[in-house]
């Protein structure tokens, strides 16, 4: 994708005569605008902040102490270990329904009409939103942590790997945003969003190893949990942590090596969602 695909008419107006650094440079710099407004946002409602701050410490007090104790992990294994590390992976994949009612949001309200006049980058007005989500998502890592601890929740491995499996986490957040943001933009209704989360997100979760080890499964539903991208999240990261992981010992290639496969899918959803959330956005009819 070129510069030029990426910038409005006036933003190519504004940088006429200028070299490619420069409107790279610019490009940053719309970046970093559009990453604070959104900040300020979420100071001014910090209800946005729900979806990574309450929403994972009553996921962590409602399988660890609810459901917990009727949960057997094959091969045995410390359960609260086991489902917080699963409440990390869906914590990240969360990302997406929160994008695409955000974005949606802005549509009908008419700002994102009042941006495509400016002469700012098409790119930088969804680059700055993502941005803003995934220091967001950062704040959420540290709940789900803090919470974590609390309920018994252990590391077993050294720094590096700890470092790698927040690192591929986020990587997975950032690359699920880019699916919220196409749909937000495709949808552009509230409504519409908030329903499609409830379709296509709660399945992901729910049908996964985020909560319950693949092998209690039946057969139909074990294959479509073995191939879901939050399945092999949260075994990365059950593998870095050092936490029981019976997914394991299934003999299916992503769950076989799952901090790759969790690394090609985020590079997949990126690589499609990202030029068609930026042709969306192009559009000329958002109503």
């Amino acid at each position: 994708m070129s510069v030029a695909e990426l910038t409005t008419p006036a933003e190519l107006k504004r940088g006429a005569g200028e070299s490619g650094l420069s409107r790279v440079v610019w490009f940053l710099r719309d970046v970093l605008v559009l990453t604070r407004r959104s900040l300020v946002h979420v100071v001014k409602n910090p209800a946005q902040l729900a979806d990574v701050t309450i929403q994972p410490i009553m996921f962590v007090v409602l399988f660890t102490y609810v459901f917990g104790s009727a949960i057997r992990l094959p091969g045995g294994g410390n359960y609260h270990e086991y489902v917080v590390a699963g409440i990390f992976g869906i914590t990240m994949a969360g990302a997406a329904p929160g994008v695409a009612v955000g974005l949606a949001t802005d549509i009908q309200s008419g700002i994102i009409d009042r941006f495509r006049s400016l002469p700012m980058s098409r790119a930088a007005v969804l680059a700055g939103r993502l941005t803003a989500d995934l220091l967001t998502a950062v704040l959420g890592l540290v709940v789900v942590v803090a919470v974590g601890l609390l309920v018994g929740w252990r590391v077993h491995t050294g720094a590096a790997e700890v470092l790698a499996g927040f690192g591929l986490a986020l990587l997975f957040n950032y690359a699920m945003s880019w699916a919220g943001a196409a749909a937000g933009m495709w949808l552009h209704n509230p409504e519409s969003a908030q329903a499609m989360a409830f379709v296509v997100f709660f399945p992901m979760i729910f049908v996964s190893n985020a909560f319950v080890a693949l092998q209690n499964m039946p057969i139909w539903l074990r294959v479509v949990a073995e191939w879901n991208p939050v399945s092999t999240v949260t075994a990365s990261l059950r593998t870095l942590f050092g936490n029981p992981n019976p997914s394991a010992s299934v003999n299916v290639w992503p769950l076989q090596h799952p901090e790759l496969a969790t690394a090609l899918w985020a590079l997949a959803l990126l690589l499609i969602f990202v030029p068609v959330s930026i042709r969306l956005y192009r559009r000329e009819d958002l109503t």
